[in-house]
């Protein structure tokens, strides 16, 4: 892995342990283009896994994971990536599986990004 994406997975990791109060346990992220895609496993609290027992727990899970990290993105721009990948942020598109514990987050930014690959 190089270290450009290894730095990113570290901050995206401590980034949602401070919101979440549990980052994913593990994250696989690929630069395509200008687009860092990044698909984290193990991302729900004890609390947010006993919640989504149910069909109605596993909506207000999923809305409030997907909701709030594009909130985040959306009100505090992320000088950090930006600093790590050497590109200007422009959008992040999130989603997740809760019943898999699966998100992907796709960062956009506004130049190519696979020259930062060793």
């Amino acid at each position: 892995m190089s270290k450009v994406i290894h730095e990113f997975n570290d901050y995206i990791r401590k980034l949602r342990k401070e919101l979440f109060g549990k980052g994913p346990e593990r994250i696989h992220t690929v630069l395509v283009e200008n687009m860092a895609v990044s698909t984290l496993y193990g991302n729900l609290t004890p609390t947010e896994l006993f919640i989504a027992q149910s069909s109605e727990g596993r909506d207000i899970v999923h809305n409030a994971r997907t909701k709030m990290i594009q909130d985040v993105y959306a009100k505090n721009h992320p000088v950090k990536l930006e600093e790590i990948v050497g590109a200007k942020f422009i959008n992040l598109f999130s989603d997740m599986k809760v019943e898999e514990d699966i998100a992907i987050s796709v960062f956009v930014f506004d130049k190519k990004l696979e020259n930062l690959i060793d």
